[in-house]
């Protein structure tokens, strides 16, 4: 029974994905259908948890938005998703962030990015 279901969802599955993980930095172009025009829209903030696999792989992306936690979550191989672009890549020691929700202000966007672990290893080799 499992592999009839891969075999009809193995077209439907996107092969052009950029790789992300939990704590990266994203911006998700969705296309928008207002009456009858199409546009992109972009929602940017970090991805918090990724769930599932195959056609049903979601991940969710939290930013602050006049003050209030937004959350968004989007079906990985959506034919609605017109592009992902990670702006920042992070070392995170979790799979899943939740405990962002938590925070408020500029603790809320706290994660640690993957350029500052790196220059902080290189001055620690290089003693």
């Amino acid at each position: 029974m499992q592999a009839i279901l891969e075999d009809i969802t193995k077209d439907q599955l996107k092969t052009d994905l950029v790789k992300f993980k939990v704590g990266d930095g994203v911006r998700v172009h969705t296309k928008v259908r207002e009456g009858d025009k199409e546009r992109i829209q972009i929602f940017a903030g970090i991805v918090i948890c990724r769930k599932g696999r195959g056609i049903a792989e979601t991940f969710t992306v939290r930013r602050i938005s006049y003050g209030e936690g937004v959350e968004r979550v989007f079906p990985v191989n959506s034919p609605n998703i017109d592009k992902i672009e990670v702006d920042r890549e992070s070392v995170t020691m979790r799979a899943r962030m939740y405990y962002l929700r938590g925070r408020i202000g500029k603790q809320a966007n706290k994660v640690k990015e993957k350029r500052l672990v790196e220059a902080s290893r290189a001055s620690r080799s290089g003693r």
